[in-house]
């Protein structure tokens, strides 16, 4: 294997310093990518606060509806234990039972006073 000569030793050197200087040359500096990286790092921060306060109400409006159910749940319980109160599936609880006194297809006055006419 040959070993360089000094005026290729020069000549590698100098194409090495040459491109180096080129490369400084047309470099920006960093500043533009310090730029960029900057403007990421704060839109990034800026999501992720929008992103924990969503998170944040979503969960207090959970916590109130958790709440609310089991206000529900609490009142239902107090209610079907009440002997006043009947709770029939699907229907509103009522305080009495709803009677009707009159036959079917037959119309009744107001206060189920009698006959309404017509």
């Amino acid at each position: 294997m040959q070993s360089f000569t000094l005026s290729q030793w020069a000549i590698v050197v100098l194409v090495f310093v040459a491109g180096w200087l080129l490369g400084l040359a047309s470099h920006p500096g960093g500043r533009k990518w310090r730029e960029r990286y900057a403007a990421e790092r704060d839109a990034h921060a800026q999501a992720r606060r929008d992103a924990d306060a969503r998170v944040a109400a979503l969960e207090t409006q959970h916590r109130e509806a958790l709440a609310q159910r089991e206000q529900i749940a609490h009142e239902d319980a107090r209610l079907a234990q009440s002997d006043r109160i009947t709770i029939a599936p699907g229907r509103p609880a009522t305080a009495a039972p709803v009677r009707v006194d009159h036959a079917p297809g037959e119309r009744r006055g107001w206060f189920e006073f009698g006959p309404r006419r017509v």
